[in-house]
């Protein structure tokens, strides 16, 4: 007698201990006990999704179905029923099997005796096979359900994360994609770069997509930059959920790269030499960046006259959006007005304000030191009541209880004092000498602007401000806090006569 061995192990019953070579081991005993000649064995660890082809028990089907007379096939051997039958139309088409080629099936464990009760028997299991695997279905995904309601993603965690062994965080930032994740977010939303420049440049740096594939591909890096899971968000069924991981890349970078996947804003390299076009300047009305055209005229003497203008780029614009415009000339007064407001009013005010970092810093590292001082003492103070009360209490003076708690609560007040110790900062050493040099540099931007070329007066406006916006008739520079701050001015008050 021929047989066939099928063994089928599902993806969670791997992960419970179950194992194909306890299944092959059992059905081939069986064979030699009973005298079967194995012609062929089946192995597979499938899923147990709806819906899911199941490929090799077709390819099997199809097998016995063409061989069974010609390899003289009698039965298809598995450890039990639900191994090869884990649905009533599986039994269904191995009950045809039967009929047609003659191939019965044959267990290990379940036995079916001969005629109508045998059937039944048979036909129970199949229907407890297809419950089993209808509920583990249900209950999968009602876990994974829960588990993203609990803020964490079901499955393999994406790229810049990986799954660990701890309950309380399941999903945590991969040491090193999670690095290569951040500077893909910083370089694409610098606007310098298309998914194709952005693959050489992380093939340059040396920055590899896996060991088994160094490279990166341009679908691969669209989807890093389009899945919202790296600011928090967690799809499900059609509704989104926020993450309890730790958040790589802020909502801002996140929108700005949409905005340049959408072309709605313009990458930041320019070719005909305009200065301020590329992204860097944005149109208050639309959102849309200002693009720059070159306008040539014919002078009366027959030379030509060359002018850069910048317009908003948005060709769609409503009936309430009114004409931006400018000339370069125009735009560059506007931003060298902006640098003005930096300025102090007099080289003695500015003298002064330099004075006074000077001061601040001295005062914070006096405040520092003293603070740092009075937890160090303090600590020391509960670290000898730690000693005096141990030997109070091993002389007889303390009673046991007392002791006890004591102790524990001088344990917290020393675990306390350690915690503050540890979140004191150190001002670095050359924190002083860096804030006197922006502050000259807020005073010098004029003229550092003016000996600059454009890549140079680009980065400039970079630095200082976060966000640039144009109207038909005036510019708006979001400044950064250092800068903003010197423009507000809170700290200077001049007096009628001028004085400080």
């Amino acid at each position: 007698m021929k047989v066939i061995i099928w063994a089928r192990v599902s993806s969670r019953e791997q992960r419970e201990g179950y194992s194909i070579d306890a299944q092959l081991r059992a059905t081939r005993e069986r064979a030699v006990k009973n005298g079967w000649t194995v012609c062929r064995e089946f192995v597979v660890a499938e899923s147990a999704k709806r819906g899911a082809e199941r490929l090799a028990f077709n390819e099997m089907f199809k097998w016995v179905r063409a061989s069974a007379k010609k390899e003289k096939i009698t039965a298809i051997l598995a450890h039990k029923l639900d191994r090869v039958c884990r649905n009533m139309r599986d039994a269904v088409r191995l009950q045809e099997l039967e009929d047609d080629c003659g191939v019965h099936l044959a267990f290990v464990d379940n036995q079916f005796g001969p005629g109508a009760a045998g059937a039944l028997s048979f036909n129970v299991m199949a229907a407890v096979a297809q419950y089993y695997s209808d509920n583990l279905r249900s209950e999968v995904l009602k876990g994974m359900d829960e588990k993203v309601r609990q803020g964490w993603p079901t499955g393999l965690a994406p790229y810049g994360y990986h799954n660990v062994e701890v309950k309380n965080e399941p999903v945590q930032p991969h040491p090193e994609e999670s690095k290569k994740l951040i500077r893909i977010f910083e370089l694409f939303s610098s606007g310098r770069y298309s998914l194709d420049s952005l693959i050489e440049k992380m093939s340059q740096d040396g920055i590899i997509y896996r060991r088994s594939q160094p490279r990166f591909s341009r679908s691969g890096l669209s989807y890093i930059l389009n899945n919202r899971f790296y600011i928090g968000e967690l799809l499900r069924n059609g509704n989104v959920h926020a993450g309890k991981y730790q958040i790589l890349i802020s909502r801002y970078i996140f929108e700005t790269c949409q905005q340049i996947l959408n072309g709605r804003t313009r990458r930041t390299t320019t070719t005909n030499g305009e200065r301020f076009a590329g992204g860097m300047f944005v149109c208050k009305f639309c959102g849309h960046t200002l693009t720059g055209e070159r306008i040539r005229r014919k002078l009366r003497g027959g030379g030509v006259r060359e002018h850069i203008y910048y317009r908003c780029a948005n060709n769609k614009v409503g009936k309430d959006h009114p004409v931006v415009r400018w000339r370069e000339e125009e735009l560059e007064k506007m931003i060298l007005a902006e640098f003005d407001r930096m300025r102090m009013p007099t080289e003695e005010i500015s003298n002064w304000f330099k004075e006074s970092i000077k001061m601040a810093f001295s005062n914070v590292e006096a405040l520092e030191r003293q603070h740092k001082a009075q937890l160090a003492k303090r600590k020391s103070e509960l670290s000898g009541m730690q000693e005096r009360l141990l030997n109070g209490y091993l002389s007889g003076a303390v009673a046991e209880a007392s002791f006890k708690e004591k102790s524990v609560e001088l344990a917290r007040q020393i675990k306390e004092v350690e915690e503050s110790l540890g979140r004191t900062q150190t001002i670095a050493p050359d924190a002083q000498e860096r804030a006197i040099g922006l502050f000259d540099f807020s005073q010098k931007l004029g003229k550092i602007w003016d000996g600059s070329n454009s890549a140079t007066q680009r980065e400039i406006l970079e630095v200082i401000s976060l966000n640039r916006h144009i109207s038909n008739v005036s510019l708006e520079l979001e400044k950064r806090k250092p800068f903003e701050y010197l423009v507000k001015r809170p700290f200077l008050k001049i007096g009628r006569g001028g004085g400080i």
